[in-house]
């Protein structure tokens, strides 16, 4: 049996200081346009590539706001179970939505077990928000207009 993916990808919390540091990079950040130099140590400066400054503005946003981060490649696969953690969902209510396709899953070669992308289920997540979001909104709207509901 594998060890969870989710408790390999380390856990960053934010420290005493982490979070006023945090917004300060995502500030300075935003007023330099998302250019970032990095100062070594031996003093030698490296301009860090997009890529990277995303992922630390990312970070960095999360940890601004005292919210732990975790940095896990979107190519990872899960199992049904850390999906079902990552959503806040049962295991088995995962496993009904990747049976009716609401989440892509692949069966491992020779097995009963399938596994998850991450980028499948952070998809399936927003999706979800969006839904929620226009339920939101329209509800707001017949409150508003005060139309018999």
């Amino acid at each position: 049996m594998r060890s969870s993916v989710l408790a390999g990808a380390p856990r960053i919390e934010p420290g005493a200081g982490a979070r006023s540091v945090a917004r300060k990079v995502v500030r300075e950040a935003a007023d330099r346009g998302s250019r970032l130099v990095l100062k070594l140590a031996d003093g030698d400066e490296l301009t860090l590539p997009e890529s990277l400054v995303k992922i630390l503005l990312a970070s960095a946003s999360e940890l601004s706001e005292g919210r732990a981060a975790r940095v896990l490649a979107s190519e990872t696969s899960l199992t049904p179970a850390e999906a079902a953690e990552l959503l806040g969902l049962s295991r088995p209510f995962v496993v009904r939505l990747l049976d009716a396709g609401e989440i892509p899953s692949e069966r491992l070669p020779d097995s009963r077990h399938r596994v998850v992308r991450l980028d499948d289920v952070l998809e399936f997540q927003a999706r979800r928000e969006r839904r929620r979001e226009g339920r939101r909104r329209i509800n707001e709207a017949v409150e508003s207009a005060e139309l018999p509901y």
